[in-house]
């Protein structure tokens, strides 16, 4: 229980009707959780308008209505209290509500296309390991310590922020990685947070289905390091074209990371195997399970982060050597007829092009790599026929199929994607819609020593048709079938 005019400190205010002395229970933005003495924040979302549903939250007990338009209808004993942005107003209600738990514990944000994920989940397992309580909040899992929670948002909504932030406050928890999604950072979910630091890992072709143009989504991703305090730290990618835009008006300490580039974090692929890669990191040698030149990206990101937060160097580059890859990363395993399979959660044109040319850095040519890959449903339709042009172009066969076609239809997708196939490759190409029949077919076609990658869903190990969730792990399912067709 807490009075309502401290909740609304630091927020925008235009109009105020009625009393902020009352005293109120909690703060929703969902209607259907409301209960007596709520307060109900009326948010403009991208499904539905919060607005609509504010007579329904003081029939079921609201006291106080926090909208952007006030209501035609004022009930008398609510209070209402127009505000500039109801999103902005929710995440300064929500820090106020858990009594700014962000400045208990050092909270890290990263942002950018590809890596959030690998990035905040490494740090999470290299701070474990180094002794300290850790928490994390990624599109994967919520880590609260040692507790796990199932996620929902790459970046929560903030009072969810908030809630686990003041439960990890409880446990004792030091420092927090956390997703900063270009979604999240435009609906003021991250406003409110106090950020030790922030890291930029790259930018590529990527919700443009939200972003009107590519620009927007740039200075969406800016705008969080724009907010860092002058005593965070900024870590940027400098190969990345747009690595020094994300630091051009940030208050906080800049530093840099890069393989091309001379920057702060230096480092040199010696090599790069299906085992793992062996770097030059700034002056020593390190060994890591991870594979690929964008691990290695990840890996000075995370290295940079651990040494700035004041971490022993010799301690991280050990730590680092123990780290295990990210489950739907480059997951793979080599069969008994020593094919390899490789599950990879790349849905990027960028990401898939990253993995393909990995394979293709690492494999000597004379086998077969066979690419199973899927685009997702009510998501960015122009990156469609991109990823197949590039999943064609970079594999010797390719079977186009479902990801998680959502609510739209899967024959729909692929007829999208395979429009993005050139006359010279077309001959590699088929289209199977069923996932499941894909990547059988691909076990079928491997021969010894074949590579089978399977892109596009990743994580998840569901699929989702026509709003029905069904059970569907792409690691597993490839195991099996090489298992029964005895390769």
């Amino acid at each position: 229980m807490m009075i309502l005019k401290d909740i609304l400190y630091k927020v925008t205010i235009n109009a105020v009707v009625g009393s902020t002395s009352i005293v109120v229970d909690k703060i929703e933005f969902d209607s259907r959780q409301i209960k007596t003495n709520d307060v109900f924040v009326a948010i403009s979302g991208t499904i539905t308008n919060g607005h609509k549903y504010i007579e329904k939250v003081i029939e079921d007990g609201a006291t106080a209505i926090v909208c952007e338009v006030l209501p035609e209808i004022l009930e008398d004993g609510v209070t209402y209290i127009e505000v500039a942005n109801s999103s902005q107003a929710l995440a300064y209600m929500a820090a106020n509500y858990y009594e700014h738990p962000s400045e208990n514990l050092k909270l890290i944000g990263v942002t950018g296309t590809n890596g959030k994920t690998t990035v905040t989940s490494l740090l999470y397992q290299l701070f474990k390991k180094a002794g300290y309580k850790v928490g994390l909040l990624s599109t994967v899992k919520i880590m609260v310590d040692n507790k796990a929670y199932g996620a929902t948002h790459t970046t929560p909504d903030s009072l969810t922020i908030n809630k686990y932030l003041k439960q990890m406050n409880a446990e004792g928890v030091e420092f927090c990685f956390m997703e900063a999604s270009s979604h999240g950072i435009h609906q003021s979910r991250t406003e409110g947070l106090k950020f030790t630091g922030g890291i930029f890992t790259n930018l590529s072709h990527d919700h443009l289905d939200y972003h009107d143009t590519f620009a927007e989504y740039r200075d969406v991703k800016k705008s969080f390091f724009d907010q860092l305090p002058k005593e965070a730290f900024a870590l940027s990618n400098m190969d990345d074209k747009n690595g020094l835009v994300m630091l051009q008006n940030t208050q906080a300490k800049k530093y840099t990371y890069a393989l091309k580039n001379y920057a702060d974090f230096r480092a040199q692929i010696l090599e790069n195997e299906f085992s793992g890669l062996l770097l030059k990191l700034n002056d020593n040698e390190l060994w890591t399970r991870l594979i690929g030149s964008f691990n290695a990206y990840n890996i000075l990101a995370i290295y940079g982060t651990a040494e700035l937060l004041g971490l022993d160097k010799v301690e991280i580059l050990r730590l680092i050597s123990e780290l295990e890859n990210v489950s739907g990363r480059f997951q793979y395993f080599i069969s008994e007829d020593k094919i390899t399979a490789i599950v990879d959660y790349a849905h990027t044109p960028d990401a898939l092009k990253n993995v393909l040319e990995t394979i293709n850095s690492i494999r000597t040519k004379n086998e077969e790599l066979i690419t199973v890959v899927g685009c997702g449903g009510d998501r960015d339709k122009t990156k469609r026929p991109k990823m197949a042009h590039i999943a064609s172009a970079l594999s010797t066969k390719v079977i186009f199929t479902s990801d998680n076609p959502r609510s739209e239809v899967p024959e729909t997708i692929i007829e999208d994607m395979e429009k993005g196939v050139e006359a010279q490759n077309f001959k590699k190409t088929l289209s199977i819609t069923d996932r499941k029949q894909a990547i059988r077919t691909a076990c079928q076609m491997a021969n010894a020593k074949d590579i089978i990658l399977i892109a596009g869903k990743g994580h998840e190990t569901y699929q989702e048709i026509k709003g029905e969730r069904y059970d569907f792990d792409d690691y597993k399912t490839v195991q099996e079938f090489l298992k029964q067709l005895q390769k």
